[in-house]
């Protein structure tokens, strides 16, 4: 496998993803930059069992949550249940610039795995199955918590416009 060019290949992918999970572009890319050495250090321990983009993914993942860890950011806490789909699309919130900033704000303060699944969905443009994957989770769980991240954020988003 030829690290230069999954280098040039996956280089903006991993950023973005660094970016959505990290909302701080320097950070994403230092980051990017250990991703791709831990990723040149274990190649020859690649399987080949799903997408190079997933494994570098789940190698950026763990880098961010170790950084989190580091950081006392992250607390493991599950987020708990929230209540039905209203049939607010949040991806057509996504389209207003304003409304995108106060997603992203909700988005910053979620808890994993919900921040991150639906990070990966939005913003990383991963499916469910790859997500799912990233996780070691089924593609279900990955559709489930995306489904619960999503009314959280509605729901936040109503409370902030009374």
């Amino acid at each position: 496998m030829d690290v230069e060019a999954l280098y040039n290949q996956y280089f903006h992918d991993i950023l973005l993803f660094l970016q959505s999970l990290s909302g701080d572009a320097s950070l994403a890319e230092e980051l990017t930059q250990e991703t791709f050495f831990k990723a040149l250090r274990s190649v020859n321990q690649f399987r080949g069992d799903c997408d190079v983009r997933v494994w570098l993914c789940q190698i950026a993942k763990n880098l961010w949550l170790t950084h989190c860890k580091r950081q006392n950011r992250y607390t493991g806490e599950e987020v708990p249940e929230t209540h039905a789909d209203t049939g607010v699309s949040v991806e057509e919130h996504l389209a207003d610039a304003e409304q995108a900033m106060a997603i992203h704000r909700i988005l910053h303060g979620m808890k994993e795995p919900q921040k991150e699944v639906f990070s990966l969905r939005v913003f990383g443009e991963l499916s469910f199955r790859q997500i799912g994957d990233l996780f070691g989770k089924t593609e279900s769980w990955a559709r489930v918590t995306f489904h619960r991240a999503k009314l959280m954020i509605i729901d936040a988003l109503q409370e902030e416009s009374k």
